[in-house]
């Protein structure tokens, strides 16, 4: 049985063309635009890109801008890991 694009992911529709560096890249980019996220309103994980940084909650219709790829921008992420950090060295 084939293996398919488990390697490649949706970078597999380009073949061989564009070089790896470039699928690469897009196979991340398009992981995380496709992934469902929590809703800052409901807590609902059903958060789905709608457009480029436009981010809509499909439980309650919240929208909302973010980040082009993600609703969570890599400030916000590295601030909650510095500050459970300090949590953890407090205590």
């Amino acid at each position: 049985m084939s293996r398919g694009t488990e390697k490649v992911g949706t970078a597999g529709r380009f073949g061989a063309r564009y070089g790896v560096r470039v699928r690469k890249l897009i196979r991340d980019i398009e992981k995380l635009q496709r992934n469902k996220y929590e809703c800052p309103n409901c807590h609902h994980i059903s958060v789905r890109r709608l457009a480029s940084g436009i981010w809509v909650c499909r439980h309650c219709e919240m929208k909302f801008a973010a980040s082009a790829y993600s609703p969570v921008t890599r400030k916000i992420v590295s601030e909650e890991a510095m500050l459970e950090e300090s949590t953890k060295g407090g205590s």
